[in-house]
């Protein structure tokens, strides 16, 4: 596809570069401030000032998915960052004919699945299906972030062919309530706290996605009624799942990032309670497919129990034992 090629070649020259390890803290990658990223962000932090003082994290806000990814691999300070699993799947599945890609997905891994991420379609009324959006003016978000990969994927699958405006967030939602665009595409768990403050009366809704061809890449979602002041219906989407990636640690950062997640692990109902409406659907043992969780959360999160050790013919200690006790007998 020369879209996958052309998105290839822009990703390789923003993301070469030198990870740095860093010991003060940790600091995660997000989204725009108003984003759902953002918030799960605030949430890790509010979690490990209240049951793990000892580490800290710095929420940071960024442009999206692809620029997450880089900034995990090579941006100073950065230790973990939040993304869609289309674009994990989007870097693994074009590093097997890239080496700069290839040394990217060979460092990133997944410290946990979280949500599905809800594909938010808001249209004027000259769009009321998905196909409407041919030759249409959309704004599908700024190059590198998550809304615009997966809005470009849509595409590519589909066969739609829209005006697309590189503008996301604030940005894009003034654009469409004003009429410069038709559609704005966000990518973003509901409910997205952009959206919601939207009044109604001001003749946007969310366009459903039911297309098979779509759905044979993603999942099916429903966002319910008046989850947006202006949204009266349940509408049915597609969504990706939303995941904590991290650097390939191997000492400090390693333990860090493994304390994280235990923290986490341990005190998922303290977020539930607490944190982001989207807690309600982690499921933090939820197999990703094709990404392997980081070995370093592995450890604390389902460590395994120590074998017998061993001796180069295979006898177990425990044999050892035997014969030596036979001998002084």
């Amino acid at each position: 596809m020369q879209i996958l090629r052309i998105l290839a070649l822009t990703i390789c020259l923003s993301m070469i570069g030198t990870h740095q390890a860093h010991t003060n803290g940790m600091g995660i990658v997000t989204g725009s401030d108003k984003g759902t990223y953002y918030q799960i962000g605030l949430n890790l932090a509010a979690l490990l000032e209240q049951f793990n003082p000892s580490l800290s994290l710095n929420v940071l806000t960024s442009n999206g998915s692809l620029d997450n990814i880089a900034d995990v691999f090579d941006r100073p300070g950065v230790q973990m960052g939040i993304v869609q699993s289309d674009a994990l799947t989007f870097i693994r599945t074009l590093a097997k004919n890239n080496p700069n890609l290839s040394r990217i997905a060979d460092k990133v891994r997944v410290v946990f699945p979280l949500y599905n991420e809800e594909i938010h379609i808001v249209a004027n009324s000259n769009v009321r299906v998905f196909s409407d959006l041919d030759k249409k003016k959309v704004a599908i978000g700024q190059a590198g972030s998550g809304s615009f990969l997966t809005s470009r994927l849509l595409f590519e699958i589909t066969g739609i062919e829209p005006q697309m405006v590189l503008n996301g967030g604030q940005e894009a939602l003034n654009m469409l309530l004003s009429g410069e665009v038709d559609a704005m595409i966000y990518v973003a768990g509901y409910p997205v706290q952009l959206l919601k403050e939207v009044p109604a009366g001001r003749g946007i809704h969310i366009v459903p996605i039911e297309d098979k061809s779509v759905m044979e890449y993603y999942y099916t979602s429903t966002i319910p009624a008046l989850t947006y002041p202006w949204q009266t219906t349940a509408v049915t989407t597609a969504a990706v799942k939303a995941a904590i990636v991290s650097y390939d640690y191997r000492q400090l950062q390693c333990s860090n990032v493994g304390m994280l997640a235990k923290t986490v692990y341990e005190h998922l109902d303290w977020l539930k309670a607490h944190g982001h409406p989207k807690w309600q659907q982690v499921d933090l043992d939820f197999t990703m497919k094709n990404w392997e969780q980081y070995q370093c959360v592995k450890n604390v999160i389902h460590p395994e129990p120590p074998g017998p050790i061993q001796d180069k013919d295979g006898s177990t200690r425990d044999t050892l034992r035997d014969i030596l006790n036979s001998m002084g007998r």
